[in-house]
């Protein structure tokens, strides 16, 4: 088997194992049961959750805006490496973009989940307010879904044709897979179409992407609240969504390279760069904290006050500071050495950033949500204070678990690497070795 057909056989999809159809069965279930409870909130209305007048909105508004943030790695990897010509992004283009739709997907239905009356959806598309920013991130995740899609299915297009070519003709993977490569040939006059496509594509999703995460901090900085009330939201938004990308994808290359054998193509190397990346935007994230934080503090109204108080030492505090020390400062601790910057490392610090960037969509929602300017009267004192419910529990992790079934299904049926790309990279290596030579 030449270098060629070797790549191939090691980038084609596969099947599921033992432990892969395990895996669909755990969430399934999750699934389902997320459903049946959904049906329960439907029936019974949202009275049944913890949420009331105080915190009307909860858990799964802060989930909403993680599944935002988790999406914007998809601009970050696809687009921004991209277009400034980082080719060891090769291998993680991919991951990344699989992420970024399965993510943007479930943060519109989270959305659903989180009214009272999903059946007045259409009422947002039909009696719609420019003026209101909730239709700006309808039009914007609406935009950034599509952008998303293209952006996953277009580079798609030469690997379909491959894979079409592995299949038996006549099968119904063949057909398949033909269909969706669009008749892809390589022609000189496809390559440059193609080409110019991806790049029309990854410079659109760009603003695309700083739109949808300006517009939902936007939604937090036009209620007037403490902690809400920031001219720093829209960056602050922005950057801890790098962030929590970034997290994101070191976690799912780092599991894909066990569970499919891609140690020689998703190397030591990519963690080092990948881990590098985090640490710089860890730094601009904290500095995005200190700003969020340290300006409200100095002033000291009362208000503020109050909301500080309950972050810093009060209700919240043991939360709050192991999500800004445990999901911040220790990843950057730790990859900031070399040694840190090994798969191993990386994939813990990824785990516990990821775990950090949703505890902390959670500590931007209810704190403030239970301390607003003007408190509400003559209420029980059970509605001064929030935790989910178990339905609410419940309701979340299978919307998480939802965002797993769709990426753990792409990645079944689609090449985690891109093997056009990388057989176009051995070629151009090859070359430069024979140059040398």
């Amino acid at each position: 088997m030449d270098k060629k057909d070797q790549i191939i056989a090691d980038l084609l999809p596969k099947k599921f194992g033992k432990l892969g159809r395990l895996w669909l069965v755990v969430l399934g279930v999750l699934i389902l049961s997320a459903l049946v409870a959904y049906g329960i909130q439907l029936k019974e209305g949202l009275i049944i959750t913890d949420m009331r007048d105080y915190t009307l909105w909860g858990i799964y508004i802060s989930n909403f805006v993680f599944f935002v943030a988790i999406s914007l790695v998809g601009s970050l990897i696809t687009a921004i490496l991209r277009l400034s010509g980082a080719h060891w992004r090769t291998p993680l283009v991919r991951i990344a973009e699989i992420i970024a739709v399965a993510a943007i997907i479930m943060a519109g239905l989270t959305i659903i989940v989180d009214m009272g009356r999903p059946d007045r959806l259409l009422n947002l598309f039909l009696h719609g307010r420019l003026q209101s920013p909730i239709i700006w991130d309808v039009i914007v995740i609406s935009t950034y879904l599509v952008i998303s899609i293209l952006l996953l299915y277009y580079p798609l297009l030469p690997d379909f044709a491959i894979l079409k070519n592995q299949h038996p003709e006549g099968s119904r993977a063949h057909k398949w897979y033909g269909r969706l490569s669009l008749n892809w040939k390589g022609t000189a006059d496809q390559k440059n179409r193609y080409k110019r496509a991806i790049r029309i594509l990854s410079v659109l999703i760009i603003p695309v992407a700083f739109g949808i995460h300006t517009v939902t901090a936007w939604l937090f900085a036009t209620t007037y609240r403490p902690g809400w009330d920031s001219s720093n939201f829209g960056p602050y938004f922005i950057a801890g969504a790098f962030v929590a990308g970034a997290g994101a994808v070191v976690v799912v290359m780092f599991i894909l390279r066990k569970t499919h054998h891609l140690k020689e193509y998703i190397t030591e190397l990519h963690f080092d760069k990948m881990a590098k990346l985090l640490v710089l935007l860890c730094l601009v994230y904290i500095y995005f904290n200190i700003n969020e934080y340290l300006v409200p503090a100095y002033k000291n109204t009362t208000d503020e006050a109050l909301h500080l108080q309950e972050l810093f030492v009060g209700e919240y505090a043991l939360l709050f500071w192991l999500v800004i020390i445990g999901s911040l400062f220790v990843p950057v601790l730790v990859m900031v050495f070399k040694k840190g910057r090994k798969p191993l490392p990386v994939f813990y610090m990824g785990i516990l950033i990821v775990l950090g960037a949703w505890w902390k969509r959670y500590l931007i929602v209810t704190p403030t949500l239970l301390h607003p300017f003007v408190p509400i009267e003559g209420v029980p004192e059970s509605w001064h204070h929030y935790f989910p419910s178990a339905l609410e529990w419940l309701i979340t992790i299978g919307t998480l678990a939802m965002a797993l079934f769709i990426m753990t299904l792409l990645v079944r049926f689609l090449p985690i690497i891109p093997i056009e790309k990388t057989l176009e990279n051995e070629m151009i290596q090859n070359a430069e070795k024979t140059k040398v030579k």
